[in-house]
């Protein structure tokens, strides 16, 4: 006899609470076709089972993949529910990929059609003639909108779903059913598909409301600016519906600071999570303008670590807390958390506090952690030993998309990239990747601090730190600095920023001011352009 119920976790079940349970509860988008479209998840739902016959209608079925090419707005929320409940697969790509990249991952993951945001029809113009398995073309906008174009067997998403009705029979679902696909940023070689599961994604979800992750329930409402297309939106457009969160989305103007604090002060925001870039920009229309927003209470930082300006002039100014995530696509994104403080924590001086909080946070229930040496023996969880982070969990990757190689060490455990060290309370702090450490003197010296060291400089919009080979040390660390519109430094000014705030044999060798830095499609720094870009350059004598 098996004693309790065995219900199936699925994102079907999470869509039917939510529009029964929350089904009066706001959704809110900016899209190109329409500055504020407002309507309810009652509605979306709605839709989504009209969409969910369209798709059959056009030959799509169980097991085919879907792809989106769209920024964060209902009609990309509504792909999302009806592809993965109908038992197919949404697979969002990023559109700041390269070419060659798009053309890969379309192929790869043998997407049958794509939903296309309007402002991004252009760009497959330009690739659909390398999409042999592609079938056809969803433009996401009305009628009254619909562009002219060369994309084979374009459709109009209002067009086509207004010829369905909104009743539809849902398919039963095993939990395990693949329901979503995302691809890595392909730092090296081509990128590598990770598929998310139904199971792993309700998992994922319950663990990311908990009250110290991003806490939400019905009283709150959320802001995802981290886009949908990169690792499902850290998973807030199934959590907000999951708890009743009214869920804003801006649509194309996700990196604009002005449309976001609009967003926040008119919709009355208390939750948001994004990107370094992004809130460095809101800083900075707020500082120009003038203006508060008073309605937003924390806000999450993740796919980078957090610059101390961030966090304090949220924190100082706004009156905003600043909490921290980290994670990565094989991870679905979560791993750790930094939020609510434990009481050892909090009674720490503002100066140790202020530390902690900085760190990439405490490992999330559902996520086993450790580091290891360079023999893969476990190191201890001092705040001082760094070594390899490896992880595993039920919503962590147990294999690549269509992949030959190894993707779990010969233990089962899934090996992130990244050098870290945990101390004593959980906290971990990410010190590099492992491509990107420093290896000085047969000493390790994290980039990733000295580009945070490096961007608290007030004069410093833009710092990245790479390791050059070096006659005497091996590799010594080279600082490449943009400086903030209007300012001046000399090379030692910049330099001198650094004593006393590491150690001293850490401090770069050399500092070149530059205008532009490269950064990959997720928006972090690209370190190997950076070591290509510079793959001449000679220390002074």
């Amino acid at each position: 006899m098996i004693p309790m119920m065995n219900s199936q976790l699925t994102i079907t079940s999470l869509m039917k609470h939510a529009e029964q349970i929350n089904g009066a509860v706001e959704v809110v988008s900016v899209t190109a076709d329409n500055p504020r479209h407002r309507y309810t998840y009652r509605d979306a739902f709605a839709r989504v089972r009209q969409l969910a016959n369209a798709l059959s209608a056009i030959g799509l079925e169980q097991g085919d993949t879907v792809a989106t090419f769209a920024w964060n707005d209902y009609r990309h929320l509504e792909i999302y529910y009806a592809v993965s409940c109908s038992g197919m697969v949404c697979h969002t790509i990023n559109p700041r990929l390269f070419p060659e990249q798009i053309e890969y991952i379309v192929n790869h993951g043998r997407d049958k059609w794509i939903f296309v945001d309007l402002t991004m029809v252009p760009l497959l113009e330009s690739l659909h003639h390398v999409m042999p398995e592609v079938k056809g073309f969803v433009v996401m906008t009305d009628q009254a909108h619909m562009p002219d174009t060369s994309l084979p067997n374009a459709h109009c998403y209002e067009a086509l779903i207004a010829e369905h009705t909104a009743e539809f029979e849902w398919p039963d679902l095993d939990e395990n059913t693949p329901s979503a696909l995302c691809y890595t940023s392909g730092t090296t070689g081509n990128p590598k598909g990770v598929m998310y599961t139904h199971r792993s994604t309700l998992l994922h979800c319950y663990a990311s409301i908990a009250p110290d992750v991003f806490g939400l329930s019905v009283t709150d409402v959320a802001l995802p600016i981290v886009p949908m297309f990169h690792v499902n939106g850290w998973g807030l457009v199934y959590s907000a519906p999951m708890t009743g969160a009214k869920l804003v989305m801006p649509g194309p103007k996700m990196g604009c600071g002005e449309t976001l604090c609009t967003l926040i002060n008119e919709e009355k925001i208390t939750v948001s999570a994004g990107v370094p870039t992004v809130w460095l920009a809101l800083l900075d229309y707020l500082k120009k303008s003038g203006s508060t927003i008073e309605s937003l209470n924390r806000l999450t930082v993740g796919g980078a670590a957090c610059p101390f300006v961030i966090y304090d002039d949220f924190r100082t100014k706004y009156g905003v807390d600043v909490q921290q995530g980290w994670g990565m696509t094989e991870m679905n994104p979560l791993g750790t958390f930094n939020g609510n403080a434990p009481e050892t924590v909090s009674a720490l001086p503002a100066d140790q506090y202020d530390k902690m909080r900085l760190k990439q946070g405490r490992p999330v229930f559902g996520v086993e952690m450790k580091i290891v040496d360079a023999d893969n023996k476990a190191l201890p969880w001092d705040g001082i030993s760094a070594g390899a982070v490896k992880v595993r969990g039920p919503w962590i990757i147990n294999e690549y998309y269509n992949y030959d190689g190894q993707t779990l060490d010969d233990d089962g455990w899934f090996e992130t990239g990244d050098v870290a060290c945990i101390d004593e309370y959980g906290y971990m702090q990410i010190t590099d990747r492992v491509k990107d450490v420093i290896k000085s003197g047969g000493e390790w010296i994290s980039s990733i601090e000295l580009e945070n060291c490096a961007v608290n400089h007030p004069k410093v919009a833009e710092a990245a730190v790479v390791g050059m080979p070096h006659p005497t040390w091996s590799e010594r660390p080279l600082l490449l600095v943009i400086l903030q519109e209007g300012e001046s430094l000399t090379r030692e000014e910049m330099l001198g920023w650094f004593e006393g705030k590491v150690a001293k044999w850490w401090i770069p060798e050399e500092c070149l001011f530059v205008d532009t830095l490269p950064h990959t499609a997720t928006g972090k720094l690209s370190k190997k352009d950076i070591r290509a870009q510079y793959a001449d350059f000679s220390w002074p004598s």
